[in-house]
């Protein structure tokens, strides 16, 4: 199986595509980038940089930049979707409209549709039908990979044929990628993780110190395998490298998007204000409003999630927030 992937299309050109791009590029496979705004996708062709979504980093010549998504659908057996979640429903509907049979589909996506509650696999194989699926999640700093910086990732499939592929053709000496077989667990991991880092950032906001921010994490991991198990994830996930280890990356680095954004609104802004500005997207400002309604649905306890919604939806002060979540009843750890 490992033959059979010759060429490889990403679709969406933010920094974790643009960064995959390269990272893929440089272990020799041919790779066609797609994009959706077409005056970005010349910028690239003729800088060969990303400045909107990956400052910084040299982008190899001999990756094709497009906005045409029948030639980069068309011509890969490989394709890798890393667009929003918000927006991944309307591009696979485009993209079904194509010959996709013998294609190998890689979600990098992380959220939840806020309308069905769906997983992103779930989405892919609504829209897509039972098509070879694999899902990537982990502790990746989209700019750390792109320079090199030793990181891990973890893919998992249902067919560990098709997991096993993945892995030979992603994993380098800067990137090492293990397998799984929990599609729930990766993709809840990398999709909670970023509210309990909006809630880290908060704290940063407020002017709180090391003890608030690991408390946050810590009882953030309880929420997340909380949910997880109501979903039918594996426990032992949420301490690997999709939950634990994703979940510190993302609360703590200051090139968090989720966090910056929890800074912000610790500072008193609003969302709009703080988005607005932002070229791009902060998954966990749409996430936690389908997590809410899940963690209401299958009646998990998840008051961080909770908490973060109020700020961000309910313009509940932070201070405020952080009082209640502090005064609730005493209970066992």
């Amino acid at each position: 199986m490992k033959k059979k992937i010759q060429k490889i299309s990403v679709i969406g050109d933010g920094g974790w595509g643009t960064t995959l791009s390269i990272h893929l590029v440089k272990k020799g496979y041919p790779v066609t980038l797609w994009g959706a705004f077409q005056e970005n996708i010349k910028k690239i062709n003729r800088f060969h940089t990303n400045d909107k979504f990956l400052q910084g980093i040299q982008i190899p010549k001999s990756i094709l930049a497009t906005d045409d998504l029948a030639l980069a659908i068309t011509q890969a057996n490989l394709v890798i979707l890393a667009v929003p979640s918000q927006y991944i429903r309307s591009v696979l509907k485009r993209i079904k409209k194509f010959d996709i049979k013998n294609k190998i589909f890689l979600s990098v996506t992380k959220g939840i549709e806020t309308t069905t509650l769906l997983r992103m696999s779930e989405i892919i194989k609504k829209e897509l039908g039972d098509v070879p699926l694999a899902v990537l999640s982990g502790p990746n700093i989209a700019s750390e990979v792109a320079r090199g910086i030793p990181s891990t990732s973890v893919i998992a499939s249902k067919n560990t044929k098709v997991a096993k592929t993945l892995q030979h053709i992603l994993n380098s000496d800067t990137l090492r990628v293990y397998t799984n077989t929990d599609i729930v667990g990766i993709e809840l991991g990398g999709s909670l993780k970023n509210i309990i880092a909006l809630a880290c950032g908060v704290c940063d906001g407020l002017g709180f110190g090391t003890n608030t921010k690991s408390a946050i994490v810590t009882r953030g991991l309880v929420e997340m395998a909380r949910l997880g198990k109501a979903l039918g994830a594996k426990h032992k996930t949420f301490s690997g490298l999709a939950g634990l280890g994703d979940l510190a990356t993302t609360c703590f680095s200051l090139k968090s998007r989720n966090r910056y954004v929890g800074e912000q609104l610790g500072k008193g802004k609003s969302i709009e204000e703080i988005t607005s500005s932002m070229n791009m997207v902060a998954e966990g400002v749409p996430t936690v409003k389908a997590v809410l309604k899940l963690s209401q649905k299958y009646k998990v306890s998840m008051p961080i999630s909770r908490e973060v919604f109020n700020i961000i939806y309910k313009r509940k002060k932070p201070l405020k927030a952080v009082s209640d979540l502090m005064a609730r009843k005493t209970k066992a750890e």
